[in-house]
């Protein structure tokens, strides 16, 4: 079974669109465990990739500024 993500907002919208980390992960053209550890919180994102993820599941509402929305430079 595959982890739960972090974030409630993207936990949400990954189950709405019935999506497996595999399918986001083709999406976005990233290996699935790079995408598992980005939405567990075991790895940071670019903001490039932050972006991609949220466009992938339809995410369109600006994330809140905590620890678990943080991004690091390209």
């Amino acid at each position: 079974m595959a982890p739960n993500p972090q974030c409630a907002a993207l936990a949400a919208a990954k189950e709405k669109k019935g999506m497996s980390y595999s399918q986001i992960a083709q999406q976005l053209g990233k290996p699935e465990q790079h995408v598992i550890d980005i939405c567990t919180g075991a790895a940071t994102p670019t903001t490039d990739e932050f972006n991609a993820l949220a466009r992938v599941l339809g995410i369109t509402t600006a994330p809140p500024h905590d620890a678990a929305h943080v991004t690091k430079a390209a």
